[in-house]
């Protein structure tokens, strides 16, 4: 009898100790399962997908400004660049009627012993600027420094000297590509391209006309191909008398880009240092008189702007197609 006890003792210990693992173990698979759909509904509502009003990188309910409508709290800056404006500020924008996206590409690669590596860039940062404003209904996107320089491995091209950037054609091309799809999924009506140096035209054209025939035209996308005609600029501005053509450098360079560069910063041509040096000229033209540089600078991008302004104008009537397509 007192082993019959002992046993069934033991046998309800057992039988105790397994409904209170398995009720620990439901309660533990309970908890986990509501700290999961907690945490998926944390991640849905950073998301904005909780809440058809979450904006901002926020959550609605957690602060007035993640609402798709609370008004801007300050007055809008005078910028076009997208990288110097908040979410506001674009929203704003484009209910004011700036729905057309510039996207430019530059590059960082060797132009001789004056000039900054990103010489495109700096380019771009005046006319890129100077188009926006003189559309007015535009801005523009953070310029992509990154294109296509030469082979990487074995280098081949720029990518022979060291400090230049390189990319493969597919990799410039998809950048590109998600770049105009992310413009188009927030609702702007036309998506420019264009770009500073020669080894990108190519496949900004190639996704220009991709997307804008997979689209129809709606948004249009175009490239504008036109913008990078450095022989009619120095046309222009050796017929005004600005520019007297000189003797070659034999550099990657000339006074046209670097009064353009000039435009956006001095500092990118050098020119102090230069001028200290005794080396302020490219192609025999001299840049030592700044004020001088900075007209003629101002100059050739109101020149560029105009030229680049009037095609795309006549892209986005044609709907991106070309001139009698």
């Amino acid at each position: 009898m007192k082993r019959i006890a002992v046993l069934t003792s033991a046998l309800c210990l057992l039988t105790t100790a397994f409904m209170f693992g398995r009720g620990q173990q439901a309660g533990q698979q309970q908890g986990q399962q509501q700290q999961g759909q907690q945490q998926q509904g944390q991640r849905q509502g950073g998301r904005g997908q909780a809440d058809p009003r979450d904006i901002g990188g926020g959550r609605c309910a957690a602060s007035p400004y993640n609402c798709v409508d609370t008004p801007n709290p300050l007055p809008a800056p005078d910028t076009v660049w997208l990288e110097e404006m908040t979410w506001m500020d674009v929203r704003d924008a484009m209910k004011a009627g700036k729905t057309t996206m510039i996207i430019t590409t530059g590059g960082i690669e060797p132009n001789g012993p004056w000039l900054a590596l990103g010489k495109h860039n700096y380019v771009l940062r005046a006319n890129c600027d100077a188009i926006a404003r003189k559309l007015g209904d535009a801005l523009c996107a953070p310029i992509l420094p990154f294109v296509p320089e030469g082979t990487i491995d074995p280098p081949e091209s720029h990518m022979r000297t060291m400090g230049t950037i390189s990319m493969r054609e597919e990799t410039f091309q998809a950048v590109l590509t998600d770049m105009v799809r992310s413009f188009k999924t927030h609702g702007f009506k036309n998506i420019i391209l264009i770009g500073d140096s020669g080894g990108n035209v190519g496949g900004m054209s190639a996704v220009a006309q991709k997307l804008n025939t997979e689209w129809n035209g709606s948004p249009v996308v175009a490239h504008i191909r036109e913008y990078y005609d450095y022989g009619s600029v120095a046309k222009y501005i050796e017929g005004q008398g600005l520019i007297k053509p000189g003797q070659g450098d034999g550099l990657h360079d000339d006074p046209i880009i670097t009064m353009n560069m000039m435009m956006a910063d001095p500092n990118s041509v050098r020119w102090e240092q230069r001028v200290k040096a005794g080396k302020a000229t490219i192609n025999g033209v001299s840049i030592a008189d700044k004020a001088k540089a900075l007209e003629i600078g101002r100059r050739i991008v109101a020149f560029r702007a105009d030229v680049t302004v009037a095609k795309i104008k006549e892209a986005i009537a044609n709907k991106g197609k070309p001139s009698g397509g």
